[in-house]
């Protein structure tokens, strides 16, 4: 395996590693959200989470859940950038990725200040936002660069 190649594996591990820790975070997040706003007798989220977070408002949870977001997605920016530079061997795509990351965010943004016109764009502004979240990008990245002809 070329030192590329291991490159790109690591990097692709790594990202569905951090996808799998993002969706154990928020998935227990939003329990707790639910047992707080909801005032339940029972949260589903794990011990170890709600351990972590006892006693926080719900402010300070909702406040977390957008500081996580936020983090996940610079996250998964750094690691596009990174990756589009081993497969391509160099950094034109940096400042696209960058935009490209800001336009999604800025219309996930919107449709989700638009949400109380039609429940829809809620939907449509949390699916965005997972993407830009998720190894998706980095997936899409490799395939394009299969897509590339090669150098003779």
């Amino acid at each position: 395996m070329s030192k590329r190649s291991a490159g790109i594996f690591a990097i692709l591990i790594g990202a569905v590693v951090l996808g799998a820790l993002r969706e154990f975070l928020f998935l227990n997040l939003n329990y707790e959200i639910d047992h707080v706003e909801n005032h339940r007798a029972v949260s589903y989220a794990h011990s170890m989470f709600r351990a972590a977070v006892d006693g926080f408002s719900l402010r300070t949870l909702l406040g977390l859940k957008w500081a996580l977001a936020v983090f996940f997605i610079g996250l998964t920016l750094g690691l596009s950038i990174l990756l589009a530079r081993i497969l391509f061997g160099d950094q034109r795509y940096r400042n696209l990725l960058v935009i490209g990351f800001l336009v999604i965010g800025a219309i996930a943004f919107l449709l989700h200040a638009c949400a109380s016109i039609h429940p829809a764009f809620e939907l449509v502004s949390v699916k965005l936002l997972h993407m830009l979240q998720f190894p998706i990008v980095l997936f899409f990245l490799w395939a394009a660069a299969l897509l590339q002809p090669k150098a003779a």
